[in-house]
C-alpha cells in the first residue's frame, strides 16, 4: 500500500516521499492502522495496536526503512457463535515505513500504551557548511 496512492480519509497526504509496504507473511496476515504526522521537531508514528503486548511487537530499522511486525494472539477470538461480521485481525503482521530523508530513526524513540504504538523520530540535525581550517605541513 502506498500512502500516496490511496487515502480513505479523503484528505490530502502531505507526505509525498512516504510509502508503506504490507509484507506478505501469509495468507491470514494483516496490516495495521498507521498514521504517520510531522511536528516541530521530526515525525511521530502512531499505530493502533489493541489486543496486543508490547512483547509480541518487534521494531527494526535500516536506513529509511522502519519495520514494524508482530502477533495478535488469537486466544481473545470466541469459540462458539455464528460470526455476522468480523473485521478485528488476529494473527501475524508485518508492515514496512519508507521515511524521506531528513529523519534519523537511529534515534527514534518508541512507547506502547493502551493500544498504541507511538513512534517518535527526530529530524536529523542541521549539517550547516563550516569552516575548515588548513594546516601547513612546511610551518608556514
Amino acid at each position: 500500500m502506498d500512502f500516496n496512492q490511496w487515502n480513505p480519509g479523503g484528505g490530502r497526504n502531505e507526505f509525498a516521499g512516504i510509502s508503506s509496504t504490507e509484507t506478505s507473511m501469509s495468507d491470514n496476515s494483516w496490516s495495521p492502522n498507521t498514521d504517520v504526522y510531522e511536528v516541530d521537531d521530526g515525525l511521530v508514528i502512531r499505530v493502533e495496536l489493541s489486543g496486543m503486548r508490547r512483547e509480541d511487537l518487534q521494531l527494526k530499522s535500516e536506513g529509511n526503512m522502519l519495520r514494524i511486525s508482530g502477533m495478535r494472539p488469537d486466544d481473545q477470538r470466541p469459540t462458539h457463535g455464528k460470526f455476522l461480521l468480523m473485521e478485528i485481525n488476529f494473527g501475524p503482521f508485518e508492515t514496512t515505513i519508507e521515511l524521506p530523508s531528513g529523519y534519523d530513526l537511529d534515534e527514534a524513540k518508541a512507547l506502547y500504551q493502551n493500544g498504541l504504538l507511538l513512534i517518535e523520530v527526530p529530524a536529523e540535525a542541521d549539517t550547516h557548511a563550516k569552516s575548515i581550517e588548513i594546516e601547513s605541513l612546511t610551518g608556514d
